[in-house]
């Protein structure tokens, strides 16, 4: 029987972006904030902290800066209940090697990326025994099936979309109020060559009855809007956005654009319409996973071809896509409700971990 808070180490290396920093920093909130963990953050690069969670230093994680050298030996008492590598980050050897002198071993897990290809449930929760020390690793999958580790969504998330004002933010930001066919889309993405072709696009098809305004936070400050000759299209730069107002981002706009992982699930629990950019990976390994996506989405068929061509997969044909936005909102809707009624991703973490350390 645990008697006392479950102690946790997450450890997290930046390898690009802010991803990786967005989803342990997201995870270690929950474990601590929602279940009562006293948890620590190692990461070996905090500057991306700085920008997603601003305020960090005044919640209830720990955050510790990796350092160049660990203490040999590692302190017993300063080894975790439960130890976390997040997407297979190697664990500094002293800490493994204090691990396996604890009375009893923690759980140990490797968190892995997202992905909803057929293998991940099969995978999700397979023991890992370490070749010489008596500990064993599990890995955790996160994933949109019932068998998988989950999505990371915190219970005050209705809550907060409740009591969100897009007036105010609109207001916050400088962004006009919302005309009745004023199209809003907010933009996240990584270098794309197909940037300048859909910016071409969007400023031929707007038109003064229905205008588009681009929302494109990540500058290190506010921009003037810029305009096409009608005044029916601009693109207002935003600044870069903590997570928290990111998520409001999202529900201001009619349309997402969004990358990489952790954008990538806000844009779901938004249950708008989005297009998703992934993190390209060697030999086009992102695209079976965007396509294991594309497959169990109900919208799928009307996503793919917008999507693939944004993924540098084909010719993007913006009125085509536009066409179907209107189609896009109940199934955006109903698969985020589906999600929702899932177990989430901390809630199954703490789970499978309790009945380890019993």
């Amino acid at each position: 029987m645990i008697s006392k808070p479950i102690q946790c180490d997450i450890f997290c290396v930046v390898v690009d972006n802010y991803g990786d920093a967005g989803v342990c920093w997201r995870l270690a909130c929950q474990l601590a904030g929602e279940h009562g963990w006293r948890v620590r953050l190692w990461i070996d690069d905090p500057a991306p902290l700085r920008q997603l969670a601003p305020d960090h230093a005044a919640g209830p994680v720990e955050v510790r800066v990796w350092p160049e050298s660990w203490p040999h030996p590692w302190p017993v008492a300063e080894t975790a209940d439960v130890v976390i590598e997040a997407f297979a980050c190697p664990l500094p050897p002293d800490y493994v090697e204090t691990m396996a002198r604890r009375a009893q071993a923690p759980v140990w897990l490797n968190l892995e990326y997202l992905s909803a290809e057929d293998w991940v449930a099969g995978c999700h929760a397979l023991r890992s025994p370490h070749p010489r020390l008596p500990l064993v690793k599990h890995f955790f999958f996160p994933g949109f099936g019932e068998t998988t580790g989950g999505l990371l969504r915190e219970r005050n998330y209705d809550e907060r979309l409740t009591a969100f004002s897009e007036s105010s933010f609109r207001n916050e930001f400088g962004i006009p109020p919302k005309a009745e066919d004023d199209l809003t889309i907010s933009l996240f993405s990584y270098t794309n060559p197909a940037l300048p072709e859909l910016m071409r696009a969007w400023a031929a098809w707007a038109t003064p009855q229905r205008p588009i305004r681009v929302l494109r936070p990540g500058s290190m400050e506010a921009a003037p809007a810029r305009e096409n000759p009608t005044g029916s299209f601009s693109l207002h730069s935003l600044p870069f956005l903590p997570q928290a107002r990111y998520d409001e981002l999202l529900w201001t706009c009619d349309l997402n654009f969004v990358r990489g992982e952790d954008s990538f699930v806000r844009a779901q629990w938004a249950a708008k319409p989005f297009v998703w950019q992934i993190y390209p990976q060697a030999e086009n390994a992102h695209r079976a996973k965007l396509d294991a996506f594309l497959y169990i989405h109900p919208a799928g068929p009307q996503l793919a071809a917008f999507w693939q061509a944004w993924n540098g997969q084909g010719t993007l044909d913006w009125p085509d896509f536009a066409a179907s936005l209107s189609g896009l909102k109940a199934p955006m809707r109903q698969w985020a409700k589906t999600l929702a009624a899932r177990p989430d991703l901390a809630g199954k973490l703490v789970q499978f971990c309790l009945e380890r350390l019993k």
